[in-house]
């Protein structure tokens, strides 16, 4: 599966931390992210992550292009949740793009894990039909004997 990761300054070590903890699953899967947050994880825990753009130089619009082509399966976002934190354009249009084309998002760890042990079991596996061109499928298929 494609997994894109994101999340803001105040959530950089939750994230990192949770990456530690569930580093043998995602270490299956194909992972990018936003440039800051793909250091910290790829420091902390060795995981190859192809590293986009940060977040505010366009690393949320490229990881929003890819949702839209169908090239994301579940997208980790955790978002600065003070009060005063406005929520951007382009997080707003991220997020309804997730809806639009049924990726599943985790925006706090709690459901974050519940994705990331659901993808474990294979309950997303059905994201190989909407997204059959991602690496990760392609992989499967051609281990598996078919094309």
């Amino acid at each position: 599966m494609e997994i894109a990761i994101i999340a803001h300054d105040l959530k950089k070590e939750l994230m990192t931390q949770f990456c530690i903890a569930y580093c043998g699953i995602l270490s299956k899967h194909s992972l990018c992210a936003t440039s800051i947050t793909a250091k910290y994880i790829s420091e902390a825990t060795g995981l190859e992550i192809e590293r986009l753009l940060s977040g505010e130089q366009g690393g949320k619009q490229q990881i929003a292009s890819r949702v839209s082509c169908n090239e994301v399966d579940v997208l980790l976002y955790f978002k600065d949740t003070r009060q005063n934190a406005k929520p951007e354009e382009v997080d707003v249009e991220l997020l309804r793009l997730c809806d639009l084309y049924n990726v599943p998002v985790a925006t706090n760890i709690a459901t974050a894990e519940v994705i990331v042990t659901a993808l474990d079991r294979g309950d997303l596996d059905w994201r190989e039909i909407v997204n059959p061109r991602s690496e990760y499928n392609q992989k499967n298929r051609t281990a598996n004997g078919a094309f």
